[in-house]
């Protein structure tokens, strides 16, 4: 470290210079592996975890970085507190991009996933952030992905015991049933009201069960077990996707089309979970919002199973309801389009109608079909049920506002108390019954009455009773009659753990006999096999069946899905903590020692989704007594989104324009002859011999449609190709192939790269307009940090992107206000060296006004640390060395303090300071300033002036001041002097710590 300090002389020049200093001091903590962490028990440890981002090819924009800065200034502040800082980053490597570009390339996506890895490990370097590197993770490194594969099997060998209210090994399970049997789905001790269909099985039968029927009997019980489940099934990519990936009925990669189709899938069952994970979201320090999105993802809701029997049939069926108390208002049953029994209760006559029906609805994803809430679609079945109570025989219909994976993918409909009901009541002129007494002012021929208050009428015994007595009545009833039972039910759904594809961890099954057979762990990891084509077999197998000679000891068939994206993802907070270990997921002492993640910060849009996994897969190995945790972060923290300055054209098919025509003659057959195409301005005639293909126009060019008023479409222009709002027409047509479009400006035209005068004195120039959309490359509008690192330097970046709002804030990205972050920098600068390079700093003692600056900026930026409001410590970094340059103070005393609080904003500029202090060593081994409320204390006023009331003056008085000596040295001032004219004042009135004001 002394040798690197003594071959790197501090840089001495005129000014900053950000490239120099900060390129030198990434290369010191690379060399001197200033950030690796240890084990440390003298030290309290502290952990902070960014979420794992996937490596695309374009790279980092500048809004990625947003919460990476974030933490990096929270990791690096916690060490000067004195806390041993755990601060990982990896990369969650499997994913649809790479392989998607492998079918489209045939290069083998880990080729892929290394350039793109390389492309972002770059550009993080580049921005100064203070990770761990030596404890990196990649998730398709098969020594990562061994024990993916590992908690796999694991969740193979368990069950949940609804008693212990844990996982336990499937021993457990099978001893049980060795020796009492199954008493079938009602079994409460085996499922715990958990919804499973599971046969009876009589006390000492298990034994003599072949091993395929034990084994199948097992998978309503394993929490990683194969079952036939509704998926989302996109042909397009030839896989399963997850609600998450799914948006609006296509896939969010690529915008294929996404249908609801039954497969036999690996799942997880998270939901045996979801009651723990409901209740323990109170012990975390999560924002509400965050808990809520969970809490509504879960979605508990208790009430009532309701038996429906279908007439003319055995069969029965039944409807979760959380309103019991309704169940005399029911006109009609809706069963979702997926329900197991459509096609078997449909009549003849309705049956072309349902098959058609049932189509259109696989096209609609859940997610669609729950926030679609004005469309109404639906088909009559022909089946009709019996109303329990009433005996009254109610019409059965499908409606894809129905999920098959709620409940039980049947609704009681009750039109006059709920809105879905009652729109589709409406729409198909269905009975609607009124069963609850409303307000006077409440019409129910207009909209339903929702609200769960009032009084059932029309309801036989349940009349007069309010609506939460009648709830519990009507449950009593049911289960009195065995017309039901009271429930709990979950919106969620257990976990399809199956893709259909290539690029994924393989799940460590064979098939011997149709039995699916675990690997044992010491023969993990299963490799990836190499294939030909990253493309499903011909015959429809995934593209693992394309493996040649892939099979388990050369005999038996492997599993050919592969692991979702989530799966590497759901755990990689404890791979961290020891990732080099090769016979453990990390070693017991690791795993005591760092416990859990302190700060979690990443995009709310992992706020369902990633978190529900990874808290489920935390709890489950908590319960096998794997780790210590049974959450996986006590704080978590959503970053807002830095948005894209979209810039836009307006934009028309020219045949959509009046001002442009086809002209030419007919022939004999109707085809055009010497055809051409014309523009008309002002009533002037411009001629094309070849068709335009689009017409963009100018913002200053739009009073030409004036009078027609067409629908203009909004077409992204790339932001590189525009410069304060004008677009470089030749350049942009040129990259995005519209070289044969039409781009009208207010004096003229472009096309073909030409420009076309109207001769009206008016601009050429082509005008565009703005929006704030998400940041991304199919709008043109992304950002890279490299060119602000490359101008500005990374200090700059990391500061201006704190600076441009509160954290958890979306904001659009604009460079409005980096030139005054920058010139901050350089002032600093100042501080420590003049305008000819020149060293000022000095050891002379500091005065009460510069300590007051700095504790006041120590105080300031230590509290917006802790209160991550980083955004407010960039303006108290500015104020504290405006005040600073303004007293003229170069003291060693209170810059050096300066230098430690502003390093975690911006190490770069921080180290080569710190160095040129004289200090040894990294500045990140110092110690936070202790705030010294004292240098706060006030003991003078500038106390203001007023002559009549009319403020004249300011001067300074001490607090303890006599208020005669107070008079006497106003009256001598010579401002005071010059406004009394002459005058004797009549009085001064003195208030002590406020003001002086002098009457005449």
């Amino acid at each position: 470290m002394r040798l690197f300090l003594r071959t790197y002389k501090t840089l001495m020049s005129k000014e900053y210079s950000h490239r120099d200093i900060e390129k030198k001091w990434q290369k010191y903590w690379i060399d001197n592996q200033t950030y690796k962490t240890k084990e440390d028990k003298e030290r309290p440890k502290f952990y902070v975890l960014d979420m794992f981002p996937y490596p695309s090819g374009a790279g980092l924009h500048v809004g990625h970085p947003l919460g990476y800065i974030a933490s990096d200034i929270y990791s690096r502040y916690k060490r000067l507190k004195g806390f041993n800082v755990l601060h990982p980053m990896g990369y969650d490597a499997f994913g649809l991009p790479a392989e998607q570009y492998a079918i489209q390339t045939g290069q083998h996506p880990a080729i892929t996933t290394k350039e793109n890895i390389k492309r972002y490990r770059e550009q993080l370097d580049q921005i100064g952030f203070c990770y761990d590197w030596s404890r990196e993770v990649k998730t398709s490194d098969p020594e990562y992905y061994k024990w993916t594969q590992w908690i796999f099997l694991k969740l193979f060998h368990s069950w949940y015991n609804p008693i212990s209210q844990k996982a336990e090994s499937i021993e457990t399970l099978i001893n049980h049933l060795e020796k009492n049997g199954c008493s079938g789905a009602g079994d409460q001790f085996l499922s715990g009201n958990v919804e499973t269909e599971i046969p009876k099985l009589e006390p000492g039968v298990w034994k003599t069960l072949s091993e395929k029927e034990q084994q199948d009997f097992l998978m309503h019980f394993r929490l990683a077990y194969l079952a036939e489940s509704f998926v989302n099934w996109c042909p397009a990519l030839g896989t399963v996707l997850a609600n998450d990936e799914v948006k609006d009925g296509v896939s969010e990669r690529g915008g294929y089309p996404v249908e609801r189709k039954l497969m036999m899938q690996w799942s997880l069952r998270i939901t045996v979970y979801a009651e723990r994970l409901l209740n323990d979201l109170d012990q975390l320090d999560w924002t509400e919002s965050l808990k809520d999105s969970q809490r509504n993802w879960i979605g508990k809701s208790t009430g009532a199973s309701v038996f429906f029997p279908l007439k003319d049939s055995t069969k029965k069926i039944e409807v979760f309801t959380t309103r019991p108390d309704t169940l005399y208002g029911v006109s009609y049953l809706t069963l979702a389009p997926e329900h197991e029994w459509v096609a078997e209760i449909t009549s003849a006559e309705q049956k072309q109608a349902v098959e058609e029906y049932v189509a259109f609805a696989k096209n609609r994803s859940e997610r669609e079909r729950m926030a679609d809430v004005k469309k109404v679609s639906g088909v009559f079945s022909g089946a009709f049920a019996i109303h329990p109570l009433t005996g009254k025989e109610i019409p059965v219909w499908i409606g894809d506002y129905v999920l098959a994976g709620y409940g039980t993918g049947a609704v009681m409909a009750v039109p006059a108390h709920d809105s879905r009901d009652f729109a589709f009541a409406r729409h198909f002129n269905l009975p609607i019954l009124q069963v609850i007494e409303t307000p006077s002012s409440h019409d129910l021929n207009e909209a339903s009455w929702d609200e769960k208050s009032g009084k059932l009428i029309n309801s036989d015994f349940l009349n007069g009773l309010e609506v939460k007595e009648a709830i519990s009545a009507m449950i009593h009833h049911l289960e009195a009659k065995g017309f039901g039972k009271g429930k709990t039910n979950y919106r969620l759904r257990d976990a399809i753990f199956g893709r259909q594809r290539y690029w994924g961890e393989p799940i460590p099954i064979y098939y011997k006999d149709g039995i699916a057979c675990p690997l044992k762990e010491e023969e993990l990891p299963l490799l990836l096999p190499e294939i030909d084509k990253y493309l499903p077999t011909e015959t429809g197998e995934p593209p693992l069946g394309r493996a040649k000679d892939w099979k388990y000891q050369g005999k038996y068939e492997y599993e050919l899905s592969t692991m979702p994206g989530w799966a590497g993802s759901s755990w990689y907070f404890l791979r961290y903590m020891d990732p080099g270990n090769p016979t453990a997921l990390a070693s017991e002492e690791a795993l005591k020692y760092w416990q859990q993640v302190d700060l979690y910060l990443g995009g709310s849009e992992h706020a369902t989704g990633h978190l529900l996994y990874v808290r489920f897969w935390t709890k489950f190995l908590f319960d096998l007594g794997l780790i210590p945790v049974n959450e996986p972060a006590k704080k978590l923290i959503n970053q807002g989104m830095i948005q894209g300055m979209s810039e836009k054209l307006k934009k028309l098919e020219p045949s959509r324009s009046k001002l442009y025509n086809v002209v030419g003659q007919t022939n004999e057959k109707g085809d055009l002859v010497d055809s051409y195409y014309e523009l008309l301005i002002d009533g002037k005639q411009y001629k094309f011999s070849s068709r335009p293909s689009d017409l963009f126009i100018s913002e200053n060019a739009l009073h030409y449609f004036e009078s027609e008023k067409p629908e203009f479409t909004a077409s992204n222009v790339d932001i590189s190709f525009v410069e304060k709002a004008v677009v470089n027409v030749p350049g942009f047509s040129q990259a995005h192939h519209y070289e044969n479009a039409i781009f009208l400006t207010a004096g003229g035209f472009w096309y073909k790269g030409d420009f076309t005068s109207f001769g009206n004195g008016q601009s050429e120039e082509m005008i565009s307009y703005q929006e704030v959309e998400k940041m991304s490359k199919s709008k043109y509008n992304v950002v890279t940090p490299d060119s602000i690192v490359d101008h500005y330097g990374a200090d700059t970046l990391r500061l201006y992107e704190m600076f441009l709002g509160p954290l958890e804030q979306s904001k659009p990205w604009s460079t409005q206000g980096i030139e005054g972050v920058h010139r901050f920098l350089k002032r600093l600068w100042r501080l420590f060296y003049d305008a000819d390079g020149n060293w000022i700093v000095n050891d002379n003692q500091p005065e009460k006004a510069e300590l007051k600056s700095l504790h006041k900026t120590i105080r300031k930026v230590g509290e917006d640390i802790e209160n991550f409001s980083f955004n407010t410590s960039v303006s108290t970094f500015m104020i504290c060395v405006n005040e600073l340059m303004d007293l003229k103070c170069n003291k060693r005393a209170i810059l050096k303090d300066l230098v430690v609080v502003v390093s975690p904003y911006a190490p770069h500029i921080a180290e080569e300071l710190w160095q040129a202090l004289g200090e040894q060593g990294s500045v990140t081994e110092a110690n936070f300033p202790v705030f010294n409320p004292e240098f706060l204390v006030e003991d003078s006023f500038s106390y203001p002036i007023s002559i009549n009331g009319k403020h004249r003056t300011n001067i300074e008085f001490s607090l303890n001041a006599d208020p005669k000596e107070v008079e006497k040295t106003v009256l001598k001032d010579e401002i005071v002097i010059k406004w009394l004219e002459g005058k004797a004042p009549k009085k001064v009135i003195f208030v002590k710590g406020k003001i002086v004001n002098v009457v005449i």
